[in-house]
C-alpha cells in the first residue's frame, strides 16, 4: 500500500479537495470553499494547509465566526444542499461563536462542516489560552457545546482518526434523512502531527445524493387514503426544493386537482398566480390556506417537519377526521402526529404516488372552493402591497415595491422580526426557488451573512436582503465581507424603531410595551442610528429614502450598482397583514394586570382547538 506522509491538517484538507459531486449534470467540488478566522488554535496548521490549496478550495476571511457560519447556511440553502461550505475557527470564543450558526443549520436540516481547534491531546500545556476547564471532567472543552446542534460530532486526538471520521461526516451531510451540520474538533498537537496516510484516501470521489424509493405497503396505504378523500390538499415543505421536486409536485397537483399550501421553507415552490396555489400556511400564513386546511380531510405533507408556525401549534387542521400522509426522507419527520408515513425522496415518491393514483382526481368543487379563497387572499395582498404615499410606509408596501422592481430570478432573503410574516404573506413569487426565509431557527443576524453566502452560490442572480433595524444592529459586518469579496448584495433596511413584532406579541398577550421598541427601553437619549452612514463606512453604496416612489428609484440604482448597495427606509411599527393562525406561547396564569388575565383566558380558549398528538 502506497502512503504519503502528511500532517493531520494537511491530510484533512487534501481529503476535502478530493470530494466531488454532480450538480445539473456537471462535476463540481463538494466543498467549494472555506470560511475561516484564524487564531492560535488553527492558524499554524490548518492555515498552512489551506494556503496550499487556496486555488482549489478558496478560503474566505470572515469578520465574525457566527456570521461566517450563517453565510455557510445561506450557501447551503441557495445550493439546495448539493454543495457544502466549511467553517474553520480557533478554540474558545471563536469556536463558541459558531454554535448559533450550527443551530441554524441543524434546525433547517442543512449541511455545513464546522472545524474548530481544540486543546492539546497530550495535555502538557494545560490550561492553554482560551481553555475553559471543568474540574469534574478533564475531557470536556467548549467544543462539547456543539453536541446539541450537530448531526455528527467528533474530536480528533490522533492523526489517523480522520481516516474513519471524515467519510462519516461527509456521509451524514449528504444523507437526505440525516442531513445537517457536522462538527469536528481538532486537537492542536494532533493537527501538527504527521502520519503515513494511504494514498487511496485522497483519490477523487464523486458523490451522488441518494433518492430512496417508497415501501410498496406504505404506498398502497397512502394511495387508498387519497382516493377516499373528499377534501385533500398538499403541504409543500423545504424538502420539495432540496429534492428538486418542484416540477414534479406542480404536475402532481395539476393532474390530481389538489390545492397546494406552502410552509415557510417551502415558500416559492409555485408561482404566485399558479391556479393550484392557496398560499402559505400557518401562524404567518394566508387566510386562504388556513381556511382550506381547516376543512381538509387529508393533508399530503411533502418534505416538511411540521413546525408549530406551519401547524398553528396544531390548530389549523380543524377537521376531526383529518389524516396526514407524510412523504419525507426522514423517518423522524414522516411519523409525526400519527401520520401515515411515506419514507423516501420527495421527487421519486411523488412520481410513484401519481403512478399509483392513475386518473384519480379530487372533486372539482373542492379545488374551485380553494381557488375562491385564494382569489380573495390575492386581492388583499394586492391592496396591501400597492404603491402608496403614506409616510412612513408599511412593511407590506416596501415588499410590494421590491417585488415590482425585482427580476424573475432575484432571490429575496430574510430571517427574523416582523419581516418573515410580512414577506411570507405578501411576496408574489415570480419563479420557483427565489425565496429564503430562515424560520427554522428564526435567527436574528442571518440576513446579511446568509445573503453573502447565498450570493456565492448564485453569482448570476441579485440577492435582495430584507432586514429590520434590530437584526441589522445584531450582525452587520458581512456588508464589508460582501464588498471585500465582490459578492454584491442589495440590502433593504426597514427601520421601525426596535423589536416591533415582539412588542406586538407582548401587548397582544396583555403585557405593557417594555424593552422592545427603543422608545420603551431604558435609555438616556433618543438618538437613532444612521444606518446609511454606517453602511457607507463598510464600503457599500447607501442612501436613506422616505417615500415608496423614492424607494423604487433607489432600488433601480442599487440594481445598477457595481457593489453592495444599502437602502434604508423608516417603516410603520404597528401595521401587520392579517391572516394569522393561533400560536401557543406561555401566558402568565396569574397577574395583577387585567389585560394579562384576559389574555390568559383567551389563550385557554384557543387551546381547545389544539390537536394533542393525534
Amino acid at each position: 500500500m502506497k502512503t504519503v506522509r502528511l500532517t493531520m491538517a494537511q491530510a484533512l484538507v487534501r481529503y476535502l479537495v478530493a470530494q466531488r459531486t454532480i450538480v445539473d449534470g456537471v462535476e463540481v467540488p463538494l466543498f467549494p470553499g472555506v470560511f475561516a478566522i484564524f487564531g492560535h488554535g488553527n492558524v499554524t496548521c490548518m492555515g498552512e494547509a489551506l494556503e496550499a490549496v487556496k486555488d482549489d478550495m478558496p478560503t474566505w476571511r470572515g469578520q465574525n465566526e457566527q456570521s461566517m457560519g450563517l453565510a455557510a447556511v445561506g450557501y447551503a440553502k441557495a445550493a439546495r444542499r448539493r454543495q457544502i461550505m466549511v467553517c474553520c475557527s480557533s478554540i474558545g470564543p471563536g469556536a463558541l461563536n459558531m454554535v448559533t450558526a450550527a443551530g441554524v443549520a441543524h434546525a433547517n436540516r442543512l449541511p455545513v462542516l464546522f472545524l474548530s481547534g481544540d486543546t492539546f491531546a497530550n495535555r502538557f500545556p494545560d490550561p492553554v489560552l482560551q481553555q475553559v476547564e471543568h474540574f469534574h471532567d478533564a475531557t470536556v472543552t467548549v467544543n462539547d457545546a456543539f453536541k446539541a446542534v450537530s448531526r455528527y460530532w467528533d474530536r480528533i486526538s490522533r492523526p489517523e482518526q480522520i481516516l474513519s471520521s471524515l467519510p462519516q461526516a461527509v456521509a451524514t451531510m449528504l444523507d437526505p434523512a440525516d442531513c445537517g451540520p457536522a462538527f469536528i474538533a481538532l486537537a492542536q498537537d494532533a493537527q501538527a502531527e504527521a502520519f503515513d496516510y494511504p494514498e487511496s484516501f485522497f483519490e477523487k470521489t464523486v458523490h451522488r445524493i441518494r433518492r430512496p424509493g417508497l415501501d410498496e405497503a406504505e404506498l398502497e396505504d397512502a394511495t387508498k387514503l387519497l382516493k377516499n378523500a373528499r377534501s385533500p390538499m398538499i403541504l409543500a415543505g423545504g424538502g420539495v426544493h432540496y429534492s428538486g421536486a418542484v416540477d414534479v409536485l406542480t404536475a402532481f397537483a395539476e393532474r390530481h386537482g389538489l390545492p397546494v399550501a406552502e410552509t415557510i421553507a417551502g415558500r416559492g415552490a409555485l408561482t404566485h398566480d399558479h391556479p393550484n396555489l392557496i398560499g402559505p400556511l400557518g401562524v404567518i400564513g394566508a387566510a386562504s390556506a388556513n381556511s382550506v386546511a381547516a376543512k381538509a380531510d387529508l393533508v399530503l405533507a411533502v418534505g416538511t417537519r411540521l413546525q408549530d408556525f406551519t401547524t398553528g401549534s396544531w390548530t389549523v387542521f380543524a377537521n376531526p377526521d383529518m389524516r396526514i400522509v407524510s412523504l419525507n426522507a426522514a423517518r423522524f419527520d414522516a411519523t409525526k402526529h400519527r401520520s401515515v408515513s411515506l419514507i423516501g425522496d420527495a421527487r421519486r415518491g411523488l412520481e410513484s404516488l401519481t403512478a399509483a393514483l392513475g386518473d384519480w382526481a379530487a372533486p372539482k368543487t373542492w379545488m374551485q372552493e380553494a381557488a375562491r379563497e385564494y382569489g380573495q387572499w390575492k386581492e388583499l395582498v394586492d391592496s396591501r402591497t400597492a404603491p402608496a404615499n403614506t409616510n412612513p410606509p408599511t412593511y407590506a408596501q416596501v415588499i410590494g415595491a421590491v417585488n415590482r422592481k425585482a427580476s424573475e430570478r432575484d432571490l429575496v432573503l430574510t430571517a427574523a422580526g416582523g419581516l418573515p410574516g410580512e414577506l411570507t404573506k405578501n411576496w408574489k413569487t415570480k419563479a420557483p426557488g427565489t425565496f429564503d426565509c430562515e424560520f427554522g431557527f428564526s435567527c436574528m443576524g442571518y440576513e446579511i451573512a446568509g445573503g453573502w453566502g447565498a450570493k456565492m452560490a448564485r453569482p448570476d442572480d441579485d440577492v435582495v436582503v430584507m432586514v429590520g433595524d434590530g437584526s441589522y444592529l445584531m450582525l452587520n459586518s458581512d456588508i464589508y465581507s460582501s464588498v471585500l469579496t465582490g459578492k454584491k448584495l442589495i440590502v433593504v433596511v426597514c427601520d421601525n424603531g426596535g423589536f416591533a413584532v415582539i412588542d406586538r406579541l407582548q401587548v397582544f398577550k396583555g403585557g405593557e410595551s417594555f424593552n422592545n421598541l427603543l422608545k420603551d427601553s431604558r435609555s438616556v437619549t433618543d438618538a437613532r442610528v444612521d444606518f446609511a452612514a454606517h453602511a457607507r463606512s463598510l464600503g457599500a453604496e447607501a442612501e436613506k429614502v422616505e417615500s415608496i416612489t423614492d424607494f423604487e428609484a433607489a432600488f433601480e440604482r442599487a440594481k445598477a450598482a457595481d457593489r453592495t448597495a444599502v437602502i434604508v427606509i423608516d417603516t410603520v411599527a404597528h401595521d401587520w397583514t392579517p391572516g394569522d393562525a393561533w400560536w401557543d406561547v406561555g401566558v402568565p396564569e396569574v397577574s395583577e394586570r387585567e389585560a394579562v388575565r384576559k389574555a390568559y383566558s383567551d389563550h385557554l380558549q384557543g387551546r381547545t382547538g389544539q390537536r394533542k398528538g393525534v
